[in-house]
């Protein structure tokens, strides 16, 4: 155990940029790999809130290891998604106003 490992900030940066985008593209009911993953579950009228979920949890994770790594994950995000994201809770508050303080006011564009 006396091996150091080095944590490249570059990689989980990344990452948390994809699981951002891939959260944002599920609050836009967007295709995301969910879709792929469970074709199935499509036409359940509860799957874009399974779908969000699964998101939410994947950026909650990447950002919190980014938080314990020391690596710079708040600059990625407006602070009022940086308060969501530290509430941890994804309530109604964070699904209706995300977006709402982005300068550019675009939802997820790929």
């Amino acid at each position: 155990m006396g091996k150091e490992l080095s944590v490249d900030a570059a990689f989980f940066l990344t990452k948390l940029s994809e699981a951002k985008i891939t959260f944002e593209r599920a609050l836009d009911c967007k295709h995301t790999e969910f879709d792929d993953l469970y074709p199935y579950m499509l036409e359940h009228p509860q799957f874009f809130w399974y779908k969000r979920y699964v998101a939410w949890s994947e950026l909650l994770t990447i950002a919190g290891l980014c938080q314990e790594l020391d690596v710079p994950w708040k600059e990625e995000f407006s602070p009022q998604q940086v308060g969501y994201l530290e509430q941890r809770v994804m309530s109604a508050k964070v699904l209706d106003f995300w977006f709402e303080t982005n300068d550019s006011k675009e939802h997820a564009s790929r």
